[in-house]
């Protein structure tokens, strides 16, 4: 990674900031379970309550990475987080993924959230990011039959992942 990694909590109106990673990972219809044409509006309005996003002051993009953390259930099962992390694909293979993760994990970690939890599809273009989550201590506790719809590969498997925090 070169030069310092800035990484930040932004505001439900610093969304932008996000959108065009976000943008570029959901179309491309083999990771995220968000539709591939979701707008900007609906991307907004997905609700996570911790959003942090990566820069580097070398780079003139507005971010390269980012994570969302929000209540997995609502009520009384809202102790536990649905976490995620995206990265441009300009910007991969240089750590900032780990970084992102250890946002969600470590001492810099809120929310008020127990342990944290993760889905993820199956598929070969995934196994990087399930290699990533387990070497920060999530383990894969279940496997979701078809509940993907990959955009070129069809129905795969979810893996559901755990760590307690």
């Amino acid at each position: 990674m070169s030069g310092a990694l800035i990484i930040r909590e932004i505001d439900a109106d610093e969304f932008g900031l996000l959108w065009p990673i976000f943008h570029e990972v959901v179309a491309a219809g083999d990771t995220y379970s968000y539709a591939p044409d979701t707008s900007f509006a609906e991307a907004a309005n997905c609700g996570p309550l911790v959003t942090r996003v990566a820069s580097s002051p070398c780079s003139t993009a507005p971010a390269s990475a980012a994570t969302c953390c929000t209540a997995n259930q609502p009520g009384l099962g809202n102790h536990i987080a649905n976490c995620g992390y995206m990265v441009s694909p300009a910007a991969r293979g240089q750590g900032i993924a780990s970084a992102m993760v250890r946002t969600l994990t470590g001492a810099g970690a809120r929310g008020g959230f127990s342990p944290r939890c993760n889905s993820t599809s199956s598929s070969a273009r995934t196994r990087g990011a399930v290699r990533l989550w387990q070497k920060h201590g999530f383990e894969i506790i279940g496997r979701i039959p078809n509940a993907f719809r990959h955009a070129r590969l069809g129905l795969v498997d979810a893996l559901i992942m755990f760590r307690r925090i």
